[in-house]
C-alpha cells in the first residue's frame, strides 16, 4: 500500500474497523467473550475511528463561507 494515497489508507482503515466490529459482535453474541479481549478490541476500534477521522479531516478542504 502506498502511504501517499490517503484514499487507499482510509479504505484499509475502514476495512479493519469493520473487521474488528464484526469480531466484537461475534464475541458478544457467543456470550463467552473474555471481557479483557472485548475491551482490547473496542479500544482498537476507537483508535481506528480516531485515525479515520483525522485523515478525513486532513483531506477535506476548509471552505470559508
Amino acid at each position: 500500500m502506498n502511504d501517499d494515497d490517503p484514499e487507499a489508507l482510509l479504505a484499509a482503515l475502514k476495512t479493519e474497523h469493520r473487521r474488528l466490529d464484526g469480531e466484537v459482535e461475534r464475541l458478544e453474541a457467543e456470550g463467552e467473550a473474555d471481557s479483557l479481549e472485548l475491551a482490547r478490541l473496542k479500544k482498537a476500534k476507537l483508535r481506528l475511528k480516531d485515525e479515520i477521522a483525522l485523515i478525513s479531516d486532513e483531506n477535506t478542504p476548509d471552505i470559508i463561507a
